[in-house]
């Protein structure tokens, strides 16, 4: 398959769609009911309150939902991936690393609040990534800054990401404090409304955040969170941080900002459970994001065919082997 995807050919898209079924017909089989967790925001709760009268009796529905989300995040990602000429040529190798990566273990594939902030993500990224040919850089940093504090509506620590847009702003651009101010305040202009709405529906002493806390000590433990795929993911990643680095010389400046951008937003996004109140897997789905680019370089740069081919395989066995044969 590493094949078929390293080309730019229209009907990929297509195939992609139909691989994607085919890793996570194994999640589909014994689809689970989403869970709100404590660390989980109030829209998000809002959302799955709505939702559960009209899917919970079928739960098998929500995959549907699951898919599209997961599917179009792919598609978006790599598009942008293309556009940037982030990679020697044009291919769907990172869409491919991103549908492969999040079939490893069924908390990927439930409805969740990582996963919808992950749409918002690849939109961040997109204004991000080309900030420095933005004409009214202000308004697209207000719109961005928006974006983030819409996201922590869903999942509060993802607050943590207003770091990733003071980065990228000190990394593309020259520093310039109404350009931070701009960002800070679109973060909390969605906030300033929410505030209003409860202060005129006279609930806003009764409105109480979660998400924010210290981690216990027996959430860090890998073994909890199959430590075999996840040190296999990270394997990958520092494989294709590697090669990409290799070829990196041969690529244009702003190629190789949007590359340290990229780096900076699976850092950040690593670092963020970590401020939640658990350690959950659910919640490293918002690294998968930059870590299914930096897997696409492991595909897409070795020399021999047959390195990212056996690669590829190898994970398709373990997402088996999770599907089918761990209860």
């Amino acid at each position: 398959m590493t094949g078929i995807f390293r080309s730019n050919n229209p009907l990929n898209t297509f195939l992609l769609f139909v691989y994607g079924i085919l890793l996570k017909f194994g999640w589909l089989l014994h689809h689970q009911i989403p869970v709100v967790h404590k660390s989980d925001g109030f829209l998000f709760y809002q959302l799955i309150n709505s939702l559960s009268p009209y899917f919970n009796s079928y739960p098998k529905s929500y995959f549907l939902i699951v898919y599209l989300l997961l599917f179009t995040q792919a598609i978006s990602f790599n598009q942008i991936i293309i556009s940037r000429r982030m990679m020697q040529k044009a291919n769907y190798l990172p869409a491919m690393s991103y549908l492969l990566i999040t079939s490893f273990f069924h908390q990927w594939n439930v409805l969740s609040a990582p996963l919808i902030i992950n749409t918002l993500l690849i939109w961040i990224w997109a204004k991000m990534s080309n900030l420095n040919l933005n004409q009214h850089p202000k308004s697209t940093l207000f719109n961005i800054g928006i974006a983030i504090g819409i996201a922590a509506f869903f999942y509060l620590p993802s607050f943590a990401f207003v770091i990733l847009i003071l980065l990228s702003l000190i990394i593309t651009r020259p520093i310039k404090i109404a350009e931070w101010l701009i960002t800070i305040l679109g973060v909390i202009i969605p906030w300033y409304f929410l505030a209003s709405w409860l202060f005129l529906n006279n609930s806003l002493y009764s409105f109480s955040l979660s998400g924010m806390g210290v981690p216990s000590i027996t959430f860090l433990s890998l073994k909890s969170y199959r430590s075999g795929g996840v040190i296999f993911i990270f394997l990958l990643v520092i494989i294709g941080m590697s090669l990409m680095r290799s070829f990196m010389a041969k690529q244009i400046l702003q190629v190789r900002k949007n590359w340290v951008l990229m780096l900076v937003f699976f850092i950040v996004a690593l670092g963020i459970p970590f401020i939640a109140m658990n350690l959950d897997i659910t919640y490293w789905l918002l690294a998968l994001l930059p870590a299914s680019a930096f897997i696409g370089c492991a595909f897409y740069y070795p020399r021999f065919r047959w390195i990212p081919m056996v690669l590829q395989w190898i994970m398709v066995v373990f997402v088996l082997y999770m599907e089918y044969f761990v209860k």
